[in-house]
């Protein structure tokens, strides 16, 4: 099963409709938002994906009442922990304690965000991935991830 991940969107519609749409024309099943929407304007891009997504609340998303309903309840509270293809995943966007929840040896892939810096990695049997900034205003280069839950590998895709 492949999946799309993306954070850090920060409002940059440009860069979110082209996350949008190579993720369709990758035929991802999933998408992982990693936090950091910013406007409930933002999430009105995701009705457009061809499968379903959920997402977190990361530090700089203010108006999360509206998120919440726009996204029609898809936004959750950090951590997030659900199965998906038999993987138990947890979706956190800070990065505090992402090494500590690899180590645990309780899921099979951790997801963050927050840190703007694309990181794809094992430790033990966990993936950690972190897809960057799809919105590109920190460093200037939005990337999102792929992560295929079969073989358990990722890749970092430029936008």
């Amino acid at each position: 099963m492949l999946i799309g991940i993306l954070s850090d969107t920060h409002d940059n519609l440009v860069k979110t409709r082209k996350a949008v749409k190579l993720f369709n024309n990758k035929k991802v099943e999933y998408v992982i938002h990693a936090g950091d929407y910013t406007s409930p304007f933002t999430v009105k891009l995701f009705e457009e994906f061809n499968c379903n997504y959920d997402g977190i609340f990361g530090n700089n998303d203010g108006d999360k009442l509206l998120l919440l309903q726009r996204s029609g309840g898809n936004i959750h509270n950090q951590p997030y922990i659900f199965t998906l293809h038999n993987r138990e995943i947890i979706v956190m966007h800070e990065h505090h304690v992402v090494n500590a929840l690899a180590k645990s040896g309780d899921y099979d892939l951790v997801i963050y965000g927050h840190t703007h810096k694309p990181d794809i990695r094992k430790v033990k049997n966990t993936l950690i991935v972190n897809p960057g900034e799809a919105g590109a205003w920190l460093y200037g280069k939005a990337t999102v991830a792929l992560a295929d839950l079969d073989t358990m590998k990722a890749e970092i895709i430029k936008l």
